[in-house]
């Protein structure tokens, strides 16, 4: 019986299949760091609940229900005796739950350029002090924001579903588990006082774990991403810890730092500086090590000669430009949020080095910094990576495969199933595939020798 073989010369830098060292080293290094992630949670996993009571002149002991404005007055403002030219905002609004629902609260709004304007109608949030005189018991804490936001959710989920379809999903269950690790892992173990940078390597690790396989898939192709989003992390926080001692930053530049520090005192602010820093991190380092084992992914399909170095070269040329681009958006999007902040440094006429070595910018120069040469590194060390493990894909043919249709794409059985079936989720990047095969279109390929078995 005749087989059709595509043959091309053999790639000197490829290991042996049979033997794929780079792979095992791979797999055998997430192992352990699996082992000791597990570890970490078992240890680490808050079995204590911790409250920080915040005190009652902050305004969080009072209780927040849902409104809904019927009536907007304009009228002297209370309590300023003579002054009647003094106006003020006399907002009626309906209660719409908690055990005063249906009743009508009144407030009051004094007129100022920030006093938020009140429509009937408008869904707002007020605060409800039970304690206080009744005339007091309302004041207006926020408007409503919840069915914007889940429509704004819907077409975010939309959008990804419609492009990532099935990967889609599994990437926003990712997100899902993510916020979740967060919440019932992250926060509670901060409260209880445990190291902040021992806790927030270790809810990266899971994060990343689960996130990355879910996403996309548990495989070879996956894991080297996985390995070079680990190992660039560890960089990251190891910089931020330096920096962070050297520039001596106390973490409580912020309000909601001193709010924290009021309320409890077990926690390590500088810290939690450096685990926010990790965990903002983490969400970009994963787009460029996926980003470049995928590139290095396409160069070996495009052409199965290219060996580790060839594939290391071209796939860097492609991160340099995909890093251009982050760079400039990790530190516009730090630039934006304290925006406010340097407007008021610049109103308060201080020279710029002033500004950018006060603590409260400074936090946001070594976040940006450190996260970008973590970024940057992430290129190099995972096409690295992924060029020592793919190098050694190559075609792998079974007997069973149908030599008719003259140079047709030959498939194969894996893993007991049936001839060239693939399973979208588990198998989508084997890397022994035939899909690294160059399909035979008749146009310029090599030729092709028959063998008889």
């Amino acid at each position: 019986m005749a087989h059709g073989h595509s043959h091309l010369p053999p790639d000197p830098d490829a290991p042996d299949l049979d033997a794929p060292r780079s792979r095992i080293v791979v797999w055998a290094v997430l192992g352990v760091v699996a082992v000791l992630t597990i570890v970490g949670l078992v240890l680490m996993w808050p079995r204590d609940q911790v409250t920080i009571e915040l005190d009652e002149g902050f305004g969080f002991s009072a209780e927040l229900v849902d409104a809904t404005v019927t009536r907007v007055d304009l009228v002297p403002c209370a309590g300023v005796g003579e002054a009647a030219s003094i106006r003020c905002e006399q907002v009626s609004a309906r209660i719409d739950e908690g055990p005063t629902r249906g009743d009508t609260a009144t407030f009051e709004l004094f007129l100022t350029t920030t006093t938020p304007r009140l429509d009937r109608g408008d869904a707002i949030v007020l605060s409800y002090a039970p304690a206080a005189p009744p005339e007091l018991a309302y004041q207006f804490a926020d408007y409503q924001r919840g069915t914007p936001l889940l429509w704004l959710t819907a077409l975010f989920v939309v959008a990804v579903v419609a492009l990532g379809r099935w990967k889609g999903l599994r990437a926003l269950a990712g997100v899902g588990i993510s916020l979740a690790i967060i919440v019932t892992f992250l926060l509670p173990a901060l409260l209880l006082g445990d190291p902040p940078v021992l806790l927030s390597l270790v809810a990266c690790s899971t994060i990343a774990f689960l996130a990355l396989f879910l996403a996309h898939g548990f495989n070879d192709r996956t894991a080297v991403a996985l390995l070079g989003t680990l190992i660039s992390l560890g960089l990251t926080g190891a910089l931020a810890v330096l920096f962070v001692s050297l520039t001596r930053i106390t973490g409580l530049a912020s309000e909601e730092a001193l709010l924290l520090q009021a309320g409890s005192g077990i926690i390590d602010f500088q810290g939690l500086l450096l685990a926010g820093i990790m965990i903002g991190a983490l969400g970009v380092l994963d787009d460029v090590t996926v980003t470049q084992v995928a590139a290095v992914w396409e160069l070996k399909r495009a052409d199965r000669r290219f060996g580790a170095w060839e594939l290391y070269r071209r796939a860097v040329n492609v991160g340099r430009d995909h890093i251009a681009s982050v760079v400039n958006t990790l530190a516009l999007a730090y630039a934006g949020a304290a925006l406010p902040l340097l407007l008021l440094f610049t109103q308060a006429q201080r020279s710029f080095s002033e500004v950018l070595t006060g603590e409260a910018v400074a936090v946001e120069v070594v976040r940006t910094l450190v996260g970008s040469i973590g970024l940057i590194a992430a290129v190099p060390i995972t096409t690295g990576l992924a060029a020592l493990v793919i190098a050694g894909a190559t075609l792998v043919e079974d007997d069973d495969s149908s030599s008719s249709g003259g140079g047709r794409r030959n498939q194969r059985s894996r893993r007991g199933r049936g001839p060239g079936r693939r399973d979208p989720f588990w198998d989508d990047s084997a890397w022994d595939d035939s899909e690294l095969d160059v399909a035979d279109d008749g146009v310029g390929d090599e030729p092709h020798e028959t063998e008889e078995s």
